[in-house]
């Protein structure tokens, strides 16, 4: 009786590769998954709730488990001897005493690593029964990846069949692997990636039609959608609309000082308002024109968000500083949230921010320099990564403007991340000094660096939190501790924070998606008093008492907490 090839080809035993679903899992794949789920309840940036914590834990408890079994089966393809299965039997019935040990351990550490995270911040502790929940919930994450890891593994070893027909052993199960590997991000990409993200930016699309029945247009006629406006009402966007109307009036803005006091002008030109970037600059242009923004002591070009969000906080101490003399300008260049927006329109928020930095910078040099406007640009996080590519350096060495305010530069951000990694010996990477402080400097809760030496022609402020995972997230962290986690530490990163291969990265990951939702001052929710003093060091204004810009900073502050509250209360 004849055997073919494939049946007499000897098969290892005791591998991760081996088996069905329901097959009891491999001892060192549990010993990693136990060491990932303990690491991965450790201190991070920003404070979880107990289902974040434990999805986050059980995802990593998932990844350590895979990494053992990736390590079984290149031990597997390579040919190597197994142990026998009756040492492995024993081994897997002493180690679930030292397993069970660092399971228990960790969750009981788990509540007081939590409350140093959210002590940093200033909120309340948590308790401990949290932990046990987090614990139960992590494991069924663990075991339902776990199963659709399996169903997958059959998946490919269906494939590798039918290639193990034509081609040798080895072979066959690398080309099983690739042919299965390539189905599935085809499908990701061809089916989920491509549809949901439709739907998310027809979904966005139309919540930014939406019009709230107690926003009115404005009624003076240098009000952005009025009806002498050369931008309709509803071609502002939700976000345009929002930012228009919540200007401070002259009274409000006289609460704070003894000094005559005006309106500011605030312009924005919504992505419907016309075809392209650079028709809708023009028409940004031509609008701000016409409101008398050129007449005014100082204007801002603004960059927003994905959504076209322009963050209140960052806006309104410039506005107060000036006594309401200022003009402000934005256009936006998407209907989607930040982080999608980068994904996949990058090269939108580029050109949007640079047609509209050239349009008004190109009419601002026409103007007599004794009579112009200050001239400064604004970014928040995304705004911020497009602002500073719409600014090329050396075209501005003629004619410079005055400033730029970029706050939580993401990660991504190219100049940001340049000059912080040649900023000066001995400083931290969080709060770096560069060079002598001339024309950029890096702002952290109201303290800047080189505070005390002279600026240049034009000012440029970093302003960023030692928390903000947005900002000091990188791809480096899941292999290499970052700098930023070397002594000294800020303010509001817990001295217990570890860097752990791998986990330390997942950890930033989810850091980076629950940013928005740290207290304000924290993470990537910036205070109303930081920006105030962001922009007095931009600006160089000196007429305010400090008295004042306390009152200012703590009223500023107060209005931004309860309407964070509000919308949290809302949502």
């Amino acid at each position: 009786m004849r055997v073919s090839a494939r049946a007499s080809e000897p098969q290892p035993s005791g591998t991760p590769w081996q088996g069905g679903i329901l097959v009891p899992p491999s001892l060192p794949c549990l010993l990693l998954a136990t060491a990932f789920f303990a690491a991965s309840l450790t201190p991070s940036l920003i404070p979880r709730s107990s289902l974040t914590q434990a999805l986050l834990t059980g995802c990593a408890a998932a990844v350590g488990y895979g990494l053992g079994a990736f390590a079984g089966g290149l031990w597997a393809w390579l040919g190597l001897p197994a142990p026998k299965q009756t040492r492995v039997s024993r081994w897997t019935r002493w180690a679930v005493i030292p397993i069970a040990a660092v399971i228990g351990w960790a969750l009981w550490r788990t509540p007081g690593w939590r409350n140093m995270v959210r002590d940093a911040m200033g909120l309340p502790d948590v308790g401990g029964l949290d932990a046990l929940r987090i614990g139960l919930l992590a494991i069924v994450v663990f075991a339902v990846i776990l199963a659709c890891a399996r169903l997958l593994r059959q998946f490919v070893r269906r494939i590798t069949r039918r290639f193990r027909r034509r081609l040798p052993r080895r072979l066959a199960n690398t080309m099983g692997l690739l042919t299965a590997g390539l189905l599935l991000v085809l499908l990701a990409n061809g089916l989920l990636f491509r549809v949901g993200l439709r739907a998310l930016d027809s979904s966005y699309r139309e919540a930014d039609a939406l019009i709230p029945p107690e926003t009115a247009p404005p009624r003076e006629p240098d009000g952005t959608g009025s009806p002498e406006s050369l931008v309709a009402w509803d071609r502002l966007g939700r976000m345009g609309r929002e930012f228009v109307s919540a200007a401070p009036t002259a009274a409000q803005i006289a609460e704070f000082t003894q000094a005559p006091t005006q309106r500011p002008l605030r312009v924005y030109v919504g992505l419907s308002a016309a075809d392209s970037a650079r028709a809708r600059a023009q028409l940004a242009l031509d609008e701000l024109k016409r409101v008398g923004g050129f007449s005014r002591k100082t204007l801002v070009v603004i960059t927003p968000t994905g959504t076209g969000w322009v963050d209140p906080a960052a806006i309104t101490p410039l506005e107060y500083l000036y006594r309401g003399d200022v003009a402000s300008v934005a256009v936006q260049y998407s209907y989607v949230s930040s982080p999608l927006s980068l994904l996949l329109e990058r090269d939108y928020g580029r050109q949007t921010a640079q047609a509209l930095f050239d349009a008004v910078y190109a009419y601002w040099r026409t103007l007599p320099k004794a009579n112009r406007p200050k001239l400064y640009l604004f970014g928040l996080s995304l705004g911020a990564f497009h602002s500073e590519q719409s600014v090329q350096l050396f075209e501005l060495l003629g004619d410079p403007i005055d400033g730029a305010l970029w706050s939580g530069p993401p990660f991504a951000s190219q100049h940001w991340r340049s000059i912080t990694r040649h900023r000066n010996a001995g400083t931290p990477a969080w709060r770096p000094a560069f060079r002598d402080g001339a024309f950029v400097r890096f702002m952290n809760h109201g303290d800047i660096t080189s505070a005390n030496a002279p600026w240049g022609p034009m000012r440029v402020v970093y302003l960023q939190y030692a928390s903000d995972a947005v900002t000091f997230f990188s791809y480096d962290a899941f292999f290499h501790e970052p700098a930023w986690m070397h002594p000294p530490r800020g303010a509001d990163v817990s001295r217990r924070m570890h860097w752990y291969p791998l986990v330390t990265g997942m950890q930033l990951t989810v850091d980076m998606l629950l940013a928005n939702r740290a207290p304000m001052g924290h993470g990537h929710v910036y205070a109303p008093a930081d920006y105030l003093a962001a922009w007095l060091a931009i600006t160089g204004i000196n007429d305010w008492t400090r008295q004042e810009l306390q009152r200012l900073g703590e009223s500023l502050d107060a209005r931004r907490a309860k309407s964070i509250e509000e919308d949290e209360g809302s949502g």
